[in-house]
Parts: structure tokens; C-alpha cells; sequence
């Protein structure tokens, strides 16, 4: 039987559109998730939107909307994202949905019942902006709260309390005798130091507001944020209802574990725990803090341009750079500062020269020297090899335990070290050397072999981090699909491959200069300057040569889906592999009526990516004031050039 494996993002406020902030816990949830998938676990991913309290009912107000509107336009932008995000969850669950109430309702009586909640009044510091109270000793200069440094203010009503201190000694022997409960350690710390000091009695009911759940037995009052958002850990999952099944699979499983922010550790790490016990369910989950983004100037601002949408970066410049640079760049227990030039030289330097140029460099050499087909590695050896596998090997084994212990940046690192190795095992073999010396052919393909199985091992473990260009590394090595699980990670057991005839660049190198001016003015809502046209726009016969133009016929065609003027097509050039193009020509062309269609292409244009789809290519088309029409042909072949 497999093991199971449940994780869970925190459930997204929805007072705006998310950052990525958010984006980063989603897509470190999703790292993990495909990860244990890839290990043969039973995995379930659950994520959602806390969409109950004071602050909605306020920003609906503001907007002229009833809360429930907001909220469900909220709820579908953020679902969009996360399916343009290509995020594999499972479960999207809302608070405002009725399995959701019916279960807070349900454990709220039930506390109130045992007495572990009990009705008092409550005088505190309150601030909207993080739904939570203050002593007076904790606020700010100015009564501003210690959190968001926002100013509160003081509120006196009616309240029902849940009895934190009741359960402050069992909570803090439950952390002390399970010291991987919450990691990393420092956040461990500071709760154990944080519950040392004695735990208050939480307010867990308002009467100020209307827009939250109903307590059943005093409907004046409804339940506060963290009970009813807290619970959808378990409200998910059908707990407390007669089709309970995800639940008694999944929480009483293998693994499970919380992602949070570290901003709302304490809630997690407190509140939720002495809830299960007075619930008398099994605390089995593990909590994960971890760090923040923050701007060069540190914390992230609009005024100043340094709020970080994912929208942008997925559309200039691809859903895996933006995967890669998240994951990367924060470090373990740590905040990461996103730059956009920190940005740009993670994918120039990481993505593009050391490990797109590795595949580029191993393709290109295999089809010069093996004509295009690698096999198993011959007695023929290099005094480099055993070293390279090796290295290997231990990769392999620390990138697991990293991701196993939620150290997803740290895992990456070992790869890309792995990476690094592989590109100074060419320099140290010489090929290109090799390839002189007809005596030599053994211990050249050996050499190939080598690096095509070392680029296997590092496809296979970049498959939870990079989804596109782990499989296009595939596919321009010609890796059977059996040989990309994980269980297959043991060098020699690549048999034979053949790789494409021309490679296709992972991550084209990006003009970083412009791309940093750009991605800069951007982020500061600064419009670029048109640029003048030149009065002289001839060209010379040099700039025509350079241009790659051939005959491919289309394969596929469809809508783009996130523009309306746009078609995606696949073609095929003769290549062995089909590129995709896209093109703005959806106003004058039906997507089916293009199938089949041999047209001319320009094959050597630099990739760009359009609305988060990748184009490799332009159509050649004419046009004039009615129409537009593609340029076809329909003697010549794909591949065959056009001059």
C-alpha cells in the first residue's frame, strides 16, 4: 500500500490580488507535492481562500459590493492564476462554502459544550488589517500594531474565549518531546519562548461584524477568523460529516504538513494544536514557517514599486523562470529579496548557461560524433568518470533528504552543483579532442554517454521544480519515458537513446541591461518610450542572410487561451520534434482550417513567450487594408529552406 502524503498551503486572504508572496508558498506546496508523487506516495494538496471577517465586509463595502461577490471574483482570479501557475492541487476550499460551516459550527458547540470555550467580554487593541488583538504592552508607538505597524483601536464587547492556558503545559511537552514538529528551529524557538511567557485565553467570537459564521446556539455572534479558518484542515477533508473518508486516510496518514508564512506561525502553532487536543483529534501534521520576499529596500510597497506580481513575470518571461527563481532564492529559515536584477542573471547564468548550454553542448556533440544516437557506456573510461559518478550518486541521495526535510532551496543548489560538475567534466575530457583521433572513438562515446546519463539523473530531479524544460530535455535526448522516474535513478541504466537532430535552446539568453531597465519600470508603473523610428531603414544583404526562413507544416492549431487575437500552433520543420508558434492572426483564420498547411516560417528568431505561451518562430504573412493572408506553399517539404 502506498504511503500517503497530505500538504497544505495556508488559505489566501482574498483583499487583493495575490503577490508573490503567496505565489511562492503555492508553488513550494506544489515543488513538494510532485516531488512525493514522483516517490510513489498518495498525495492530496489542499489549498483555498479565508474569506470571512471585518477587512472583507469593509473592502466589499468600499466597493459597492455585497461580500459574497467579492469574494467569488477573488476566489476565480486566484483559481486562474493557480491554473496558469500549472499548481497540482487537489482541493480549493472556501470558508464561505456550506461544508465548511456546517463543520465549524458543529466543533464549536462542541467546545462550548465540554467547556473549553466559555462566554466573557473582551477589552483589546484590534487591528482590521491582521484580524488579531493586542495588550497594551505589545502595541507600537502610537498604538500601532506590532505586525503591519497599522494603527488599531480599542474595542470592548461580548466575546467567547477558548481556553488556551487549560492546555498551555500539554502543548508545551507535545513541542519539547517532538522537536520536528515545527521547523526550522528558530521558528520552533520562538513559539516555545512565546508560550513560556503564559498563555491568554483567545477571543474567538465577534459581535461588532455580521459577515462570518453564525454561532448556533447565540446567532448575535459569529465565529473569529482563526477557529473558522483553522479548520479547514480538517473541514477539506470531511471530518465531522458522514463521508469522512479523506479524512481517516489523510490525517491519520503517512505525512502531514502545514506551509506557512512566518507571520502566522503563532496561529498555527498554538491555536490549532490546543484545538485538536480539545477536540480530542491527533496532532499528525507538521508545521513548515518559512521567511519572506522582500524589496532591496525591504518590505515589499506599492508606492514604491516593489510589490511583485506573478502576472507579469509568467508572461515576459515563463511560468518555469519564475518557479526556479522562487524556489531558489529563498533560503531555508530565511527571507529572499527579489531584484529584477537578481531576477534576470538567475536565468542567464543559472538557467541558460550552466544548464541550458549543458544539454545544448551534449545534444550538438552526440549528433557530431555519434550521429545523433548514444550507447551504454564502453570499458573505454576517462580518469574522470568514477569521479562524475559518484558525485552523482551522493546527488541524488542529498537532493532527497533535502526535499524530504522541506529544504527545497538547498536541494536545488546540490543539483546545480551536480550541474556544474557535468560542464567541467567536458572541459576536463576534451571531445572535441577525442573526435580527432579515430583510435579514440571508444573512449569518446563514453564520454557522450556519460554526459547524456548525467543530464537524465538531472531532468528526472528538476522534474518537481522546472515542468517544461525537464521534459523538453527529455524529448531532445530521447529518454524513454520509463527512464524519467525516480526509481530509476542509478547511473548505467540508460540503455540507448537518439537525440534530435538540432537542439532547442531551455532558457535563451535575456539582453540584461533591457530586461532589468524593463522589468523595472514596470514594477514602478513607468510606461516606456516609444522608440523613434530610424530614417533610414534599409537593410543590407548580411541582415537577410541571418534570417533562417523554412517550410513547416502546421500540426495543431488552438486558441490561446488568455488572448483573443491569438492562435497557438505546433509545427513541424523536419526537426524530429514540433515547435510552437504563436501568432496573432485569430481575427482572419479558424484554428482547424490551418491544420495541414504548409507555410514559411523564420526558424532562427529568439524565443519569446506570449500571454505565458512560448513562441519559437514567426509566420511569414501578407496583409493589406481587409485582409490578412499566410504565406503557403505546396511543393517543397518541412525543413527545406526559402531564400
Amino acid at each position: 500500500m502506498k504511503k500517503t502524503y497530505y500538504i497544505t498551503t495556508p488559505i489566501y486572504y482574498p483583499s487583493g490580488n495575490l503577490h508573490i508572496g503567496n505565489t511562492y508558498t503555492t508553488v513550494f506546496c506544489d515543488a513538494l507535492r510532485r516531488y512525493k508523487d514522483m516517490r510513489g506516495y498518495d498525495t492530496y494538496y489542499l489549498t483555498g481562500m479565508d474569506e470571512h471577517g471585518k477587512k472583507i465586509e469593509t473592502v466589499a463595502q468600499e466597493r459597492n459590493l455585497h461580500p459574497i461577490k467579492h469574494v467569488d471574483e477573488i476566489a476565480e482570479a486566484t483559481k486562474a492564476l493557480w491554473d496558469r501557475m500549472s499548481i497540482s492541487y487537489d482541493d480549493f476550499i472556501r470558508t464561505t462554502e456550506k461544508r465548511h460551516k456546517t463543520v465549524v459550527q458543529k466543533l464549536f458547540e462542541q467546545l462550548l459544550d465540554q467547556g473549553d470555550i466559555y462566554l466573557g467580554e473582551y477589552e483589546g487593541y484590534y487591528c482590521m488589517h491582521c484580524e488579531a488583538f493586542f495588550t497594551e504592552s505589545q502595541l507600537e508607538e502610537g498604538n500601532a500594531c506590532p505586525d503591519c505597524e497599522r494603527e488599531t483601536s480599542k474595542l470592548q464587547e461580548e466575546s467567547y474565549f477558548l481556553r488556551l492556558s487549560k492546555y498551555q503545559k500539554k502543548l508545551l511537552n507535545f513541542i519539547e518531546d517532538n522537536p520536528d514538529f515545527i521547523t526550522p528551529e528558530t521558528r520552533r524557538n520562538e513559539v516555545l519562548n512565546f508560550i513560556r511567557q503564559g498563555l491568554n485565553d483567545l477571543s474567538v467570537s465577534r459581535t461588532t461584524f455580521d459577515w462570518g459564521i453564525k454561532i448556533v446556539s447565540n446567532p448575535k455572534h459569529v465565529v473569529y477568523v482563526w477557529i473558522d479558518a483553522l479548520s479547514n484542515y480538517i473541514s477539506a477533508l470531511g471530518y465531522g460529516t458522514d463521508n469522512d473518508e479523506l479524512f481517516q486516510k489523510y490525517w491519520y496518514g503517512d505525512e502531514v504538513v502545514h506551509v506557512v508564512g512566518k507571520d502566522i506561525l503563532r496561529f498555527h502553532a498554538i491555536y490549532w494544536p490546543i484545538m485538536l487536543m480539545a477536540l480530542g483529534i491527533p496532532i499528525t501534521f507538521k508545521l513548515h514557517a518559512h521567511g519572506f520576499y522582500t524589496a532591496k529596500e525591504g518590505k515589499m510597497s506599492k508606492s514604491k514599486g516593489s510589490v511583485v506580481y506573478p502576472d507579469t513575470l509568467i508572461e515576459r518571461y515563463g511560468l518555469d523562470e519564475l518557479r526556479y527563481f522562487l524556489l531558489r532564492e529563498l533560503p531555508y529559515g530565511g527571507d529572499g529579496v527579489f531584484t529584477p536584477a537578481s531576477f534576470v542573471e538567475r536565468i542567464n547564468y543559472d538557467l541558460a548557461n550552466d544548464f541550458g548550454n549543458l544539454l545544448n553542448r551534449t545534444v550538438s556533440m552526440i549528433n557530431k560524433y555519434l550521429s545523433g544516437k548514444v550507447a551504454s557506456y564502453s570499458e573505454a573510461s576517462t580518469e574522470y568518470d568514477a569521479d562524475l559518478q559518484t558525485m552523482c550518486k551522493e546527488t541524488v541521495a542529498t537532493y532527497s533528504d533535502y526535499m524530504d526535510n522541506l529544504k527545497v532551496s538547498e536541494a536545488i543548489k546540490t543539483v546545480w552543483a551536480f550541474i556544474s560538475r557535468t560542464n567541467k567534466y567536458i572541459d576536463e575530457t576534451e571531445p572535441w579532442i577525442l573526435g580527432k583521433d579515430k583510435n579514440k572513438k571508444d573512449e569518446l562515446e563514453n564520454v557522450l554517454y556519460h554526459l547524456a546519463e548525467s543530464l537524465r539523473h538531472i531532468g528526472v530531479m528538476l522534474q518537481p521544480i522546472l515542468l517544461d524544460a525537464s521534459q523538453s530535455l527529455f524529448k531532445q535526448l530521447g529518454i524513454p519515458q520509463a527512464l524519467r522516474r525516480y526509481e530509476t535513478l542509478s547511473f548505467g541504466e540508460l540503455r540507448e537513446a537518439e537525440v534530435v537532430r538540432k537542439p532547442s535552446p531551455l532558457f535563451p539568453r535575456l539582453d540584461q541591461e533591457k530586461e532589468i531597465d524593463k522589468l523595472t519600470k514596470h514594477l514602478r508603473g513607468e510606461e516606456e518610450e516609444p522608440v523613434p523610428e530610424e530614417e533610414d531603414n534599409l537593410a543590407t544583404f548580411d541582415d537577410f542572410t541571418k534570417l533562417d526562413m523554412r517550410v513547416a507544416k502546421i500540426t495543431k492549431c488552438a486558441p490561446h487561451k488568455n488572448a483573443d487575437k491569438l492562435l497557438v500552433l505546433q509545427v513541424d520543420l523536419g526537426e524530429g520534434k514540433e515547435r510552437q508558434i504563436v501568432a496573432g492572426i485569430a481575427k482572419h483564420y479558424e484554428p482547424e482550417s490551418l491544420v495541414g498547411k504548409k507555410v514559411v516560417v523564420v526558424a532562427n528568431l529568439e524565443p519569446v513567450t506570449l500571454r505565458g505561451e512560448k513562441s519559437e518562430g514567426m509566420l511569414l504573412a501578407g496583409s493589406n487594408d481587409d485582409i490578412l493572408e499566410v504565406l503557403t506553399v505546396d511543393r517543397l517539404n518541412p525543413g527545406d529552406s526559402v531564400s
